[in-house]
């Protein structure tokens, strides 16, 4: 039942993006083709879109459809892309393969990734600033959260860490915070802006970002597991690449069944931290075990 919830929020999530991404109206309309192109090549035809889950499931606990946070779920799976765009070319991870296609600099060139990363990343605050549903408070306060979380202070932050990392030694507590930033910045987002969306009292508002920042820390832990132990074929990218780097895991410095016990571990927290709401937190605790448990 998880699987088939995530696949039709991921293939809602698709639609919305082609159609922003045609071009053919909005803030796109009037781009330039090869640009749009180098565009929808980054960001449709794959990926499980759980990040715009998150946030239409939080924002569920508190009574809006996915329809009355479409767009702003849409926004972010575009910053999300955006970051997989950028985070691809040869400066950084250099990477040839995405979702088992060629990645856009490798299918384009670099300065178009460059040009497409960008463009992704500012059609998701006129995706937020347009998400009529929802009272010009809440879209104000989402679209603050989000250049947070996507910037210097979260997950832009991270990926400067993260290269700073390939040439020095990290504690567990410096790698924890590296990946809390570089990938749960938009995790945590991703649940607090449902809260937001819902107008949830303050205290509802904190048990969502907690839950989205320990299930970020689980989803990176579960991400360096799969490059350890996985192949390309499952992963749809070059395997094992960040050990050849140097880069800084958990998984790297404590081994893979500390690994396996500490996804354990957060899942059990995850779950007491969405206590409180019961029967109706069902969705998002499995997203939870979903996450621990993957193995692509």
């Amino acid at each position: 039942m998880f699987e088939s919830r995530l696949a039709a929020v991921a293939a809602r999530i698709e639609a919305r993006l082609g159609d922003h991404l045609s071009g053919d109206e909005g803030a796109l309309a009037g781009a330039p083709d090869r640009l749009l192109q180098a565009m929808r090549h980054g960001a449709l035809g794959g990926g499980k879109r759980l990040r715009p889950f998150l946030l239409i499931e939080s924002a569920a606990l508190f009574g809006l459809t996915e329809d009355d946070v479409l767009n702003c779920a849409t926004a972010l799976e575009a910053i999300h892309c955006y970051s997989l765009v950028h985070d691809d070319l040869p400066a950084m991870d250099d990477d040839d393969l995405r979702r088992g296609q060629p990645t856009v600099h490798k299918a384009y060139d670099e300065a178009t990734a460059i040009l497409a990363g960008d463009s992704l990343l500012t059609l998701a605050f006129a995706l937020v600033a347009g998400e009529r549903a929802l009272p010009a408070e809440a879209r104000v306060e989402i679209a603050l959260l989000l250049a947070r979380d996507a910037g210097a202070a979260g997950m832009a932050g991270g990926q400067a860490l993260d290269l700073a990392a390939e040439s020095t030694e990290l504690s567990e507590a410096e790698i924890a915070r590296m990946q809390a930033l570089k990938t749960g910045a938009l995790i945590a987002f991703a649940c607090e802006a449902g809260a937001i969306a819902g107008n949830a009292g303050a205290d509802e508002r904190h048990r969502l970002r907690r839950f989205g920042e320990i299930i970020g820390l689980a989803f990176q832990l579960a991400d360096d597991l799969l490059d350890e132990t996985a192949d390309a074929s499952q992963l749809g990218k070059a395997a094992g690449k960040d050990r050849a780097r140097g880069k800084k895991t958990l998984p790297a410095l404590f081994g893979i069944e500390w690994t396996r016990r500490r996804l354990a571990e957060l899942v059990a927290e995850a779950e007491g931290v969405l206590a409180p709401f019961g029967d109706r937190a069902e969705v998002l605790i499995a997203a939870a075990r979903f996450i621990a448990e993957r193995d692509r």
